[in-house]
């Protein structure tokens, strides 16, 4: 395929913007060459400023479910906008949106809505902290909340595709109030607990992890976190900012029957529009300010237009719970097809999946956390990954990225798909 004016725009973008990108990954650092500019997007597809059109597999990295431009939620924003686009006074539509999420997600009383995932994990820890009015948190190793302080401590995704996971900038004071433990380590997790008792206010976790790679919990790790927080009096966050109404209609929670104590949304939420939201059970929430004394506050949360995507998506979603099952079908269809394409052709490799989520890694080892992750043949990626662009498939331009299934995607498509990881496989 030929990228001329996707070249030029990138060369363009270079003088005024750093790195020519408003978010790291989209650089093509870790797999060399220029990245695609997008002209516009329908269905299951991109189509680029060169005029090739691309099967999408990272679907603006998770929200794009029911596919790209999907008509009610599209309809209902320019519906919305000819009304205004922002008051910073309460909506309607904000209760509307807060009803529906409260009703399908289990074990939350209360939502409130921010702009962006990282705000809203954020917010979560802050609350978690005047909550239970202590300081440290617990993160794992390769989970990626967001860009905020506290959680550039080895945040996966495009900090580790960087080089560069503790990022300057970021004080003393805050990482040491950040304890680093393993992904799907149960003992790691107590003994870190053990070592600062009294003293750490939550545990943030993707409860199946995203940013370096698709990770399932093992049997019984989130069960075990959920026990260890009981224990100690600690909060346990779900960063459900990819899984939340994705991986279920009440996410992970849903999906694998393991309470948090606060949940974080974004992506789906907002039916592809910037937004994110937290949510818990009444008695934490009112800990917020008007309410209670920890401040959070946005003058573009709740923004109509957002709301107005988020509902119209949320809406289908409900009314149609046979799409989640439809989803793991075609992943799971898509995994059988790679696996075999890659085997065939004696490519040595990997690949995780849950519910609409799944990623190949090149290495012949069980992949669990983030030093597996990291043990994957990033030359071969690359390769792979160029391959299949030059083939009509885009995938994400990192090896710690999971892919995103779309509802859009037919079996011709993911077929053209395999067929392409057949063709790959072979200049491997």
């Amino acid at each position: 395929m030929i990228y001329k004016r996707s070249s030029a725009l990138f060369a363009a973008a270079q003088k005024v913007i750093p790195g020519g990108v408003n978010s790291p990954v989209r650089a093509f650092k870790a797999v060399g060459g220029d990245p695609i500019f997008v002209k516009e997007a329908k269905g299951a597809y991109l189509y680029d400023e060169d005029g090739n059109r691309l099967i999408d597999y990272i679907n603006s990295w998770g929200p794009m479910i029911l596919g790209h431009a999907h008509p009610p939620v599209v309809n209902a924003v320019v519906e919305k906008a000819k009304k205004g686009t922002s008051f910073g006074m309460p909506t309607e539509i904000e209760t509307q949106i807060a009803e529906l999420a409260v009703s399908m997600v289990p074990n939350i009383d209360k939502i409130r809505f921010v702009n962006s995932g990282t705000e809203a994990c954020m917010s979560a820890v802050r609350l978690a902290r005047g909550y239970t009015q202590k300081d440290k948190i617990i993160k794992f190793a390769g989970c990626y909340h967001g860009h905020s302080d506290s959680f550039l401590i080895q945040a996966g995704s495009g900090a580790v595709t960087f080089g560069s996971p503790n990022s300057p900038g970021v004080t003393k004071g805050t990482a040491q109030d950040t304890l680093l433990a393993r992904y799907n380590d149960l003992d790691h997790v107590e003994r870190i607990i053990t070592s600062n008792k009294g003293e750490i206010a939550c545990i943030i976790i993707e409860p199946v992890a995203g940013n370096m790679g698709c990770i399932p919990p093992v049997k019984g790790f989130l069960e075990g976190l959920r026990a260890l927080c009981d224990e100690h009096d600690v909060l346990l966050i779900f960063d459900e900012v990819m899984t939340g109404f994705r991986l279920a209609r009440g996410g992970v929670q849903e999906l694998l029957g393991v309470d948090a104590d606060i949940v974080t949304f974004g992506k789906v939420i907002g039916g592809g529009l910037p937004v994110g939201a937290f949510a818990a059970r009444e008695e934490i929430m009112n800990h917020l300010a008007p309410l209670g004394p920890v401040y959070q506050a946005g003058t573009l949360s709740g923004n109509p237009l957002a709301m107005a995507a988020g509902l119209a998506m949320l809406t289908e979603l409900n009314n149609n719970q046979g799409i989640f099952t439809s989803l793991a079908d075609k992943t799971e269809y898509l995994h059988t097809g790679i696996a075999k394409a890659l085997k065939e052709n004696n490519i040595t490799h990997t690949i995780n999946r849950l519910g609409s989520m799944i990623s190949v890694h090149f290495d012949a080892g069980a992949v669990v956390d983030f030093d597996t992750a990291a043990n994957g043949n990033n030359e071969t990626f690359k390769k792979f990954f160029h391959g299949m662009l030059d083939n009509g498939i885009y995938i994400a331009p990192s090896a710690f990225e999971t892919w995103f299934i779309t509802e859009a995607l037919t079996y011709e498509d993911l077929d053209e798909t395999i067929a392409a990881v057949q063709k790959v496989a072979k200049t491997l």
